[in-house]
Order: C-alpha cells, then structure tokens, then sequence
C-alpha cells in the first residue's frame, strides 16, 4: 500500500497536475473570500470569522476532489496498466487504499496554507485575536472528514469508466446528491420529524455538527461508513473487470 501511495503522491508532483490543483483551489477561495464582491466576501460579511470560507470550500471541494481522483484507476483502465496491478503481490484493496490515501494527501496539503486566513482574520477583529478557535479547528476537521469521503467517492466511479470525464461527472453527481441532495428531498415531506431524518441521511448536516466544534460520534461514524462503503464497492468494481 506504501508503495501505491507514495507513486500516487510522485504522479501528481513530477507533473503539473498537483501544483494546479492546489493553486486552483487557493486562488478560488482567494477570490470568492477577499476579491469579488458576493455573499462570500468577509469584507462585505462584516464578522470577523471564516464561517464563510467554511460555507464554500464543501462546493469547491464538490470539483475539485472528482478532479484528482478521476485519474485514479480510469487512466490505469485507458493505457491497460491495470492488468499490471492485478500480478504484483498486493491485494486489490492495498491498491485501493494507497490510491485513496494517496489522493487524500494531496487535498490536505491544499488545506495548509488556507490556516494563514485564520491568522488574518483574528487580526481584523474589534478585538486581535478574539477568536474561536476552537470552532475553526472543528470546522477543520470537519472538512478533513468531508474531504475523506469525496476521495472515497472519486476513487468508486474512476473504477467504472476509463473515461476520465466520465468519472469526474458521476463523482461530482454523487457527490452533490449526498451533500445536499437529501436536504432538497426533505422539502417534499410536511412532517418535521421524517423531513428532519432524511436531512440527517446527508453529509451536509453531519459536516455543519462537526464545524459547531461538537464532536459527535455519530457524525464521526457516518464519514467513516461512508468512505468504508465506496471504498468497498471499488474493490468488488476491481475484482468484477479482473475476471
């Protein structure tokens, strides 16, 4: 799995891939955050705290996690190198694993240098430094977990296809449907409680509990079932086209 992990890490430095992407998601952010003018602008939002940049990056994660997972088996399907995986003495889901881990990496690293927004918004407050910190480190956290299972997502539909375009739409497709989808389908219940239950089925209410800075179990386990459960059909998808 190692091995796996670090060729993915090596595929995305030693070409242009990696560095794009993460400057792609930074300028992004940049823009939407302190440039263009919008609900999104801290300027314009008035309050001192990065609730805002933790409503838009989930969207901005939305394409460009299916952007670095397309990759992931679809190209290894389109030049036949997956047959080459299936011979070397790993077992389909370490090279499952080392993909998803791999493509994981990646995204944290794009999340680092976003900490520096932190650093300048503690400092525009009435008051330096006056600023909850740990509802920032939760929210963190949250997106980590958020992260972890639009890669497992990514990693699912690249199995599918060898068309890598094809497996960023259905990436990005389930990805919208598990992020907000459910919270639009509550709308055609009237009663509260059953509506309440299938906004609860969705990653976007697990996400927000997690960015209160309360660490539920509960939401802890349906990230972690969640990308379990793509992972897995990724390894049964794997082990359908070796036979």
């Amino acid at each position: 799995m190692l091995a796996i992990f670090k060729r993915e890490i090596l595929s995305f430095f030693t070409t242009p891939v990696g560095y794009l992407i993460i400057g792609f998601f930074l300028v992004l952010n940049g823009l939407f955050l302190w440039v263009f003018k919008g609900d999104f602008n801290i300027f314009e939002y008035g309050f001192a705290d990065l609730s805002k940049f933790f409503l838009l990056t989930p969207w901005v994660f939305m394409f460009l996690i299916p952007a670095v997972t397309m990759k992931s088996f679809s190209e290894e399907k389109k030049t036949g190198t997956l047959e080459l995986l299936f011979i070397k003495p790993l077992s389909l889901g370490q090279t499952v694993y080392g993909k998803f881990f791999g493509a994981l990496f990646l995204v944290v690293i794009a999340l680092i240098p976003t900490f520096i927004y932190s650093i300048c918004i503690s400092q525009l407050g009435t008051t330096q430094g006056n600023l909850d910190w740990g509802l920032i480190y939760g929210s963190y956290f949250g997106l980590f977990f958020l992260a972890m299972s639009y890669t497992a997502i990514g990693i699912f539909t690249s199995t599918i296809t060898e068309n890598q375009i094809v497996a960023f739409i259905l990436a990005l497709f389930v990805c919208f449907m598990l992020y907000y989808g459910f919270e639009s389908v509550s709308t055609l219940f009237t009663d509260g409680e059953m509506a309440q239950f299938v906004i609860s089925l969705g990653m976007k209410s697990h996400f927000e509990g997690i960015s209160r800075g309360v660490l539920d179990s509960r939401d802890l386990v349906y990230f972690f079932t969640l990308s379990i459960l793509f992972l897995f059909f990724a390894i049964v998808q794997l082990k359908h086209h070796s036979r």
